[in-house]
């Protein structure tokens, strides 16, 4: 009886000593309710581990025989974009300024540019040179 009132007294002396803590867990991704600021670091952390490249850019690069596009190369790059701009602005201005967007076919270096008057609208429809094709319907207001 001793022995038992002993290691009931040593147990309830224990246990006035001891604390316990919860734990709760918390994810680092955002994706998984994870603090939102984790995700620039574990964006950046993913790029630098990244050695894959893609095998479409490895193709055209082994194609054209060069991995850098020269000066001349983003010059005529950036003409082409200014181009297109002047060009996008122009229609949307005619549109819906005074003037009237006529239908017809026109273009502009590799660019075919196709416009007609559908039940919804305008449809402009552009065909690259290369293949590609866009069709935007500017709508009647």
């Amino acid at each position: 009886m001793k022995k038992l009132l002993l290691s009931v007294l040593l147990l309830a002396g224990i246990s006035a000593f001891a604390s316990a803590q919860s734990f709760t867990y918390t994810p680092r991704n955002p994706a998984f309710g994870g603090n939102t600021f984790n995700y620039s670091w574990l964006q950046s952390s993913a790029q630098a581990q990244d050695r894959t490249t893609d095998p479409a850019q490895r193709r055209n690069q082994a194609a054209s025989g060069r991995t850098t596009n020269s000066t001349l190369d983003a010059f005529s790059q950036s003409i082409q974009n200014q181009l297109l701009s002047r060009l996008t602005r122009d229609l949307i201005g005619n549109q819906f300024g005074e003037g009237e967007l006529r239908p017809g076919t026109y273009r502009f270096g590799d660019y075919q540019v196709e416009i007609t008057n559908a039940a919804d609208g305008v449809q402009v429809r552009i065909v690259d040179g290369r293949g590609g094709e866009t069709t935007l319907t500017i709508p009647y207001f």
